[in-house]
């Protein structure tokens, strides 16, 4: 007899052929094609180890569900911290709102809005509120820590996109400092991490001079009107006055070092 612990499909076939027990080994003839399908304790072990995978799925689905909520609480933190130095400044300056968007070009309701944590501002807006206020984005973000040493390790530099800005930030592109806050020096040079598709959040024009050079990927300069493409390994200079932007128009992220003098982030 049949292995109770088998189970068995029966279907008529033409051929003659024997039939085996895969648990008794008992052959005998048959008329049918005989198959086996796995036994009870094989297909209990095949439901625990899908019951396994399925709770490991579960698992990463809800750890990263945390992470994501842990990452939109930081950067609401990082908002409200933002809009409480943008309006410590103005308040000690003695200005008012409608006084700082005459002189940045924003209107009362966006600076509202930044200054309560509800809107993420670009680095442009952010650039330009700075200089309204007479600083640099550098001064109104740091906590007037004193830069230690000389070297800044890799994932050690501040990251503006990323201090009060939003991860990538309104534009897609994430602005590096290689000089660090606070230093006293006549140079800014920062290390851009421009995304696929990401442009800067229209032209900026200031004091100083500009230079630059592609590390990987490709850009568009615009500089007064004119566009530019370079690609990996080259550079570029102009005078600050000149209004000038970046896009990304490849499939790639673009890395760029960027220098200019006097500091204006």
């Amino acid at each position: 007899m049949l292995s109770k612990s088998c189970a068995i499909n029966i279907h008529w076939a033409l051929r003659p052929p024997i039939a085996t027990c895969t648990k008794t080994r008992q052959i005998w003839p048959r008329t049918a094609e005989i198959t086996f399908t796995p036994c009870n304790q094989n297909l209990g072990t095949f439901n625990s180890s899908r019951a396994t995978v399925e709770a490991e799925a579960n698992l990463k689905k809800s750890a990263l569900a945390h992470a994501q909520h842990v990452n939109e609480a930081a950067s609401q933190d990082e908002l409200s911290a933002l809009g409480l130095k943008l309006r410590h400044a103005r308040t000690v300056r003695g200005m008012r709102l409608a006084d700082l968007a005459m002189v940045s070009g924003c209107s009362e309701s966006l600076l509202s809005k930044i200054e309560n944590g509800k809107t993420t501002p670009s680095l442009n807006t952010l650039h330009s509120l700075a200089k309204g206020l007479g600083l640099t984005i550098a001064k109104l973000l740091s906590d007037d820590a004193a830069p230690k040493g000389i070297v800044m390790r890799e994932g050690q530099r501040p990251v503006l996109s990323r201090m009060g800005l939003g991860g990538y930030g309104v534009d897609g592109v994430e602005t590096e400092l290689l000089i660090p806050f606070g230093a006293e020096s006549a140079l800014q040079a920062t290390l851009l991490h421009v995304q696929p598709g990401a442009r800067s959040d229209g032209l900026r024009q200031h004091e100083g001079d500009e230079v630059g050079y592609v590390v990987s990927g490709q850009i568009t300069l615009t500089v007064e009107g004119d566009r530019y493409f370079l690609k990996t390994g080259d550079a570029f200079f102009f005078p600050s006055m000149r209004p000038h932007g970046i896009e990304n128009p490849g499939n790639s992220p673009a890395v760029i070092i960027w220098v200019n003098t006097p500091p204006t982030l």
